[in-house]
């Protein structure tokens, strides 16, 4: 984990009107970086500019429609000149059953995180391959590699994110560009409040609105600070060699652990079934 910071970096921040997104960007402006700072709505960003003018330039935008996307760059780059770190933070929260989910909430949902996400890639990569160097920052948590009841399609796009990021950052290593997966566990922001929740259906109260009801019991102590995640993250930004996952939280890293674990021993106890089917 060593460093070697030199020179001041110049972001790309989405969902930075609040949460992690937010702290990354107060974070990195503190420490006299440059931020494109991005949030479907202006207001909430405009504290945030103000308090660390001229470091920080706020930018209504709305990730799932690309045309908005491309003019924030442009923008920027019109600003800042360069492009240094892309984070992917946006994100939309919904809780419930698998079945309970609408085809609307489904959709929705992989709509900002998924492909909300991949609207910022496509407007950003081309920056970041003619300059042969950048770092994206991936907003994922621990739920891009465990899942519960009632968190299927949050974790399903999740699952996604990091799919498509493993590929990403063997596409792109040649090219100078480094991606970084952020598995947050229970972090301290309004994400949980926002959480679109899905029609119940009674069979499923006993598992879905148990975990509800868990959630809902959990002390103040249980959720990290958002602020710590942020430095958590400069410190692998600035990092010579960079993690390709950075988990934040013991929960959340142990649930990932035992999922994980779980998997493998799974793997492991069926392998002289599975490979039967190899050619002798």
């Amino acid at each position: 984990m060593t460093t070697n910071r030199t020179t001041l970096l110049t972001w790309l921040i989405t969902g930075a009107s609040s949460g992690i997104g937010r702290a990354l960007a107060a974070a990195a402006a503190e420490r006299g970086d440059r931020v494109v700072a991005l949030a479907r709505t202006l207001e909430p960003l405009r504290r945030l500019a103000d308090e660390h003018d001229p470091h920080v330039l706020p930018l209504a935008v709305d990730v799932r429609r690309p045309e908005e996307v491309d003019a924030a760059v442009q923008r920027g780059l019109r600003e800042f000149g360069r492009l240094d770190v892309v984070a992917n933070n946006a994100g939309y929260g919904l809780f419930g059953a698998v079945e309970e989910a609408s085809d609307e909430q489904a959709r929705a949902v992989f709509d900002t995180n998924l492909f909300g996400a991949l609207n910022v890639l496509r407007a950003t990569l081309p920056v970041l391959r003619a300059q042969r160097s950048g770092h994206v920052l991936q907003g994922s948590s621990c739920y891009g590699q465990s899942a519960h009841p009632g968190v299927g399609l949050l974790a399903a796009t999740k699952h996604a994110l990091e799919g498509l990021s493993d590929a990403l950052a063997e596409e792109v290593a040649p090219l100078g560009i480094r991606v970084t997966l952020v598995e947050p566990g229970l972090t301290a922001t309004p994400f949980l409040s926002n959480l679109d929740v899905a029609e119940a259906i009674a069979d499923y109260d006993p598992t879905v609105r148990h975990v509800q009801q868990e959630i809902g019991r959990l002390p103040a102590s249980a959720f990290d600070s958002a602020e710590d995640v942020a430095a958590a993250v400069l410190e692998a930004v600035d990092a010579d060699r960079p993690p390709r996952r950075l988990a934040t939280g013991r929960a959340g890293a142990s649930a990932m652990r035992a999922a994980l674990t779980a998997r493998l021993d799974e793997l492991d106890a069926w392998a002289p079934v599975g490979e039967v089917v190899d050619a002798a």
